[in-house]
């Protein structure tokens, strides 16, 4: 048996090495952030400032509007205007969207959508309930449950058909009498003098149009095309999602989501209704084989399918010969925005990460409360520059949740996807092995995941805790050359995984928010 002192020695060496070589990246990868306001951009147009308070120039006067109904617009649209705001909403398309990923809310958000009084919204479109996790991985299978033992037995995550949600989302907000939806595509922003007054829209019927507001919020979605005067978009792209939709099957795990750990990348599969599940195939890379010439069905025969289990493959391949194979790019963007008088940025439009742990709604819903709660206590929102000043305290409030769902999402689709690297491959063994433990040691990610503890420093202790493991795995039953040399990589790798993602979302906003100026920033005096 080995020595517990010696042992407790070389995981305290271990851990030191991470944090040093973890100092080494921040320095590696340190560099300035460009102005976007320094640029000229074709989402912008510059208005003299008569035309912006003189109803002379033409438009229609509200509090807010907020251009784009997905999951952040409508939310966002129905908890304003039942703070008594006058609310215009401009979306591109109000017909029910079909997407392939926004379908998995989860614990967090749910909780998240009580707070905002729309948790009726996941009601009457055979949503599912869902209770953990199910890993797979070389034949094995682990099931990680939510922690939810201290919470109501209502509170669980959400499964659903994206589309059916949002719609009853945006009837919700349309049924307040100072909500006003309307279809149209925002082509700029107008701005006066460094301010944004409101915007510039094409209607349904391509009449050119303007409305203004002392607040105009920005959540057209992760295809923006306002954001770039708004913020600093650094969009990175590292997979793509192939969706199918499997019928007349069941989950081994009922009620659960299913992550199999495959090669090259995870497969998902989790419930959508009572008589679907939908089945996500990650891609890494920016393409994928071809659908219309018969690349795609190739692939994932040939390559899925040996992969997929056993309980689900006959449903997976009629899916594949029914034909509705969807694509879609997985796209990753950390929040940089520049405040701007007069706007907000928020949903993916403002801050994206890797779909494969299906945070992206409890963020966009756990920002909407932020926010919702700064605004409460102004009655006039008119002096746009003071409030810009004042909303800056927005960015640091939403950091908890956000940055520890941004954080795990980019390290969990590294560490789940296969890689050539020894260490890299040791890790995600470890991940798999540290998860199946049970107890503290899966409740902990797991409470993470689901939204439930957005602890960044928790979201730190575990990850090492992973490698640690892992290393303790090499050094057992005895510590050999290359043994030792795997483990050091192995660290090494881990602080390479997470130390830049970290550094993307902000060190002093993510662990000190206390120590940033705008985190006690008061509302106006008027």
């Amino acid at each position: 048996m080995v020595d517990r002192d010696v042992l407790g020695f070389v995981l305290a060496a271990v851990f030191g090495f991470a944090i040093f070589y973890g100092f080494l990246i921040f320095r590696k990868t340190g560099g300035t952030r460009k102005s976007c306001l320094q640029e000229e951009t074709a989402s912008t147009t510059v208005i003299d400032g008569g035309e912006s308070r003189s109803k002379d120039g033409g438009g229609d006067y509200f509090d807010i509007i907020i251009v784009g109904a997905g999951v952040a617009g409508a939310a966002l649209a129905h908890t304003l205007g039942k703070d008594g705001r006058r609310v215009r909403v401009i979306e591109r398309d109000l017909t029910e969207p079909d997407r392939i990923v926004g379908e998995l809310l989860q614990p967090g958000g749910y909780l998240k959508l009580i707070e905002l009084g729309l948790e009726d919204c996941v009601e009457e479109i055979d949503s599912q309930r869902v209770f953990g996790y199910a890993l797979f991985k070389d034949g094995k299978s682990t099931r990680l449950s939510y922690p939810l033992e201290k919470f109501h037995s209502d509170i669980s995550g959400r499964s659903f058909h994206n589309g059916r949600f949002i719609q009853r989302m945006r009837e919700k907000a349309a049924s307040l009498p100072n909500v006003q939806l309307e279809q149209g595509t925002v082509t700029s922003l107008l701005e006066d003098k460094g301010t944004i007054r409101g915007v510039q829209y094409k209607t349904k019927s391509a009449e050119d149009l303007k409305a203004y507001a002392p607040l105009t919020i920005v959540c057209d979605g992760c295809f923006s095309n306002l954001r770039r005067s708004l913020c600093n978009p650094k969009v990175d792209v590292p997979s793509c999602f192939v969706g199918l939709v499997l019928e007349n099957c069941h989950l081994p795990f009922a009620n659960h989501g299913h992550v199999v750990l495959a090669d090259p990348s995870p497969i998902l599969f989790y419930p959508i209704s009572s008589t679907e599940i939908r089945c996500l195939v990650d891609v890494p890379g920016q393409k994928v084989p071809s659908v219309s010439n018969g690349e795609m069905e190739k692939y994932l025969k040939s390559v899925v399918a040996p992969q997929v289990p056993i309980e689900l493959l006959d449903a997976f391949i009629s899916a594949i010969e029914r034909g509705n194979i969807r694509t879609m790019p997985n796209r990753s963007m950390p929040a940089a925005p520049h405040p701007t008088p007069g706007a907000l940025l928020m949903g993916d439009a403002f801050n994206m990460r890797h779909p494969l742990t299906g945070g992206g709604m409890t963020v966009a819903l756990s920002d909407i409360v932020v926010l919702r709660n700064l605004l409460r206590p102004l009655r006039d929102l008119n002096d746009s520059r003071t409030l810009c000043k004042y909303l800056e305290s927005f960015y640091t409030l939403r950091k908890p949740v956000a940055s520890t769902i941004n954080t795990l999402a980019g390290a969990l689709y590294k560490v789940f996807s296969a890689s050539p690297d020894k260490a890299r491959n040791e890790m995600r063994q470890a991940c798999f092995d540290y998860l199946s433990l049970g107890g503290v040691f899966s409740d902990g990610p797991v409470s993470l995941l689901s939204g439930l503890n957005p602890r960044p420093l928790s979201l730190v202790c575990h990850f090492f805790a992973v490698a640690i493991y892992g290393v303790g795995r090499l050094m057992l039953p005895f510590p050999s050359p290359g043994r030792i040399w795997i483990g050091a990589r192995l660290i090494s790798s881990a602080s390479g995984i997470i130390f830049p993602i970290i550094k993307a979302e902000g060190v002093r906003q993510m662990f000190f928010p206390a120590t940033v100026p705008a985190y006690y920033r008061a509302p106006p005096a008027k």
